[in-house]
C-alpha cells in the first residue's frame, strides 16, 4: 500500500472516549421519551435505542442512551418530552454545488430532445454556461440564490452541507464562490464544508493551454485559497470531457503539499481509473462511480475512501450504468449518499428524495441510505469525529421525526416528516 493511503489525521475534538463517565450530570436541554437511531458503529444496525434520552450542554452531547440509564441526579434546564418520536443525527449532504449563478433549464429541454451531456458541453453549454453566469454574479447574488437551495435542505433536517466551487474557474470568481459558501454558515445555523473544485472544466480562455490552466490552479489559486482559510478540501472532475488521471494527480499532489484532503468526481461517464487514483492518494471520497471496476473498489476499501452515491445525476441524465453497489458491499467500501445539487445534472434540493432514489435505482437498503446521509457522509467529509452519529462528546445535531419507523424516511416521496431540527443543541 502506498504511504498515500495511510490513515488520515482528524482534528481533535476534545470528546471523551465512548463509554467513559460523564464529567457531571447537568445539561442545558434533555430530550426524553424518544426512539433513537444513533448510527453508533458500536451498536448493530441503526444503533436503535427504543426508550431513549439525549442531553446537550454547550452544544455537545453529554448523555445519549436508554432513559433508564440516566443518573438519578441528572438535571437539565429544559426537559422536552418527544412523545416517542424518532431522533437521528442531523442529516449531512456531503456533495453539493449550492453556490452558482443562473440555471440550465434550457439544457434540460435539450436533453429531453435527445442531446447528450457530452454534446451539450461541446456546444458551449454544460459547466461552461454556469461559469459565465457565475462570473457575472456578485457575492451577494450568489449568497441570495444559494440560501434558497440551502433552506430546502435545512427544512428536511440537514445540519451540515459541503459546498464546492468550480463554476468560476478563475482566481477571482473561485474565491468569490468560496466566500459566498462561507457566508451561508453566517446566515443560517448550519455547518458548511468548502471544497475547491478548480479542476472542474477547462475555462474558455485556456481552451488551447491546458498546462497553463493547471499551473494557475496548482501554483496560484489553490495556495492562495488555502492561505486564506477558505477551503477545507480539494476536488477534481476526472473524465474524458474534463481532466485526465495524470492531470488530476498533479492537482492532488499540490493539495497534498498544502495539507488539504482530496476527493474526486470519478468514473461517472467512463472508467478512466479515477476511483483507483482517488484511493492511491487516500482521498476522503470518490463520487458518482457508475463505471468503477472491482479492482478500484478494492483499492478504495483498503484506502478508507468513501463511495459517495449520487442518484440525482443518474436520474436527470437518464443513465443506465449503475454504480457497483454489490462490489462496494463485498469489499467493505463505506457508502454515503448525497444530492449533488447543481444547476445542470442534479437540480435537486431534497436529501430525503435522494435516499429514495438510491434505494429504488440502486437497491441500497434502508440502513445503507440512512447511514449514507449521516455517519458515512460525515466520514466522507473527514468529520466523523465530531458529527454523523449520536455519541457523547459529539456536536448535538439532531433531526426529530414524526414517523413510526426509520424506513419511512427512505420510502416516502415528496413528504417531509421532520418535526424539529437541532443544530449544536439549539
Amino acid at each position: 500500500m502506498s504511504d498515500r493511503t495511510a490513515p488520515r489525521p482528524t482534528a481533535p475534538t476534545g470528546r471523551p472516549a465512548p463509554g467513559s463517565t460523564p464529567a457531571n450530570t447537568s445539561a442545558d436541554t434533555l430530550w426524553t421519551n424518544a426512539r433513537l437511531a444513533t448510527l453508533d458503529p458500536a451498536l448493530p444496525g441503526l444503533g436503535i435505542v427504543e426508550d431513549g434520552a439525549i442531553a446537550a450542554r454547550d452544544g455537545r452531547i453529554v448523555f445519549v442512551g436508554a432513559r433508564a440509564d440516566l443518573p438519578v441526579d441528572f438535571a437539565a434546564t429544559t426537559v422536552v418530552d418527544l412523545g416517542r418520536r424518532w431522533v437521528t443525527p442531523g442529516l449531512i449532504d456531503c456533495h453539493t454545488h449550492l453556490v452558482h449563478g443562473g440555471d440550465r433549464a434550457l439544457e434540460f429541454e435539450m436533453r429531453l430532445d435527445g442531446a447528450s451531456y457530452e454534446a451539450i458541453a461541446a456546444a458551449g453549454g454544460g459547466i461552461l454556461s454556469s461559469v459565465r453566469a457565475t462570473r457575472a454574479a456578485s457575492r451577494e447574488d450568489l449568497v441570495a440564490s444559494a440560501l434558497k437551495r440551502l433552506d430546502a435542505l435545512l427544512a428536511e433536517g440537514v445540519t451540515t452541507a459541503e459546498v464546492k466551487s468550480g463554476y468560476g474557474l478563475d482566481a477571482r470568481a473561485e474565491r468569490t464562490m468560496l466566500e459566498a459558501a462561507r457566508d451561508l454558515g453566517r446566515h443560517r445555523p448550519v455547518r458548511i464544508a468548502t471544497t475547491y473544485l478548480g479542476a472542474h472544466a477547462l475555462p474558455p480562455e485556456y481552451a488551447e493551454d491546458r498546462q497553463g490552466y493547471l499551473d494557475l490552479v496548482c501554483d496560484t489559486v489553490m495556495p492562495d485559497l488555502a492561505k486564506s482559510g477558505l477551503v477545507d478540501a480539494v476536488d477534481a472532475f476526472c473524465e474524458g470531457i474534463a481532466f485526465s488521471t495524470d492531470e488530476v494527480a498533479r492537482v492532488f499532489a499540490a493539495a497534498e503539499v498544502l495539507g488539504l484532503p482530496v476527493k474526486l468526481h470519478a468514473d461517472q461517464l467512463s472508467d478512466l481509473g479515477g476511483a483507483g487514483l482517488a484511493a492511491e492518494f487516500g482521498a476522503l471520497s470518490a463520487d458518482h462511480l457508475e463505471y468503477t471496476s472491482d479492482a478500484a473498489a478494492a483499492a478504495m476499501a483498503a484506502a478508507g475512501t468513501v463511495a459517495v452515491i449520487l442518484p440525482g445525476a443518474f436520474y436527470v441524465l437518464r443513465e443506465t450504468q449503475k454504480p457497483p453497489i454489490e462490489a462496494f458491499r463485498r469489499f467493505g467500501v463505506k457508502m454515503a449518499v448525497a444530492t449533488d445539487c447543481n444547476p445542470g445534472t442534479a437540480p435537486i434540493t431534497s436529501l430525503l428524495t435522494t435516499m429514495n432514489m438510491a434505494a429504488t435505482f440502486f437497491r441500497m437498503t434502508v440502513e445503507e441510505c440512512l447511514a449514507g446521509v449521516t455517519r458515512e457522509a460525515a466520514r466522507a467529509l473527514g468529520m466523523l469525529a465530531d458529527i454523523g452519529t449520536l455519541e457523547r462528546g459529539k456536536s448535538c445535531d439532531l433531526a426529530i421525526w414524526d414517523i413510526e419507523r426509520p424506513a419511512e424516511l427512505v420510502y416516502r416521496i415528496g413528504y417531509n416528516p421532520l418535526h424539529q431540527r437541532i443544530f449544536q443543541g439549539q
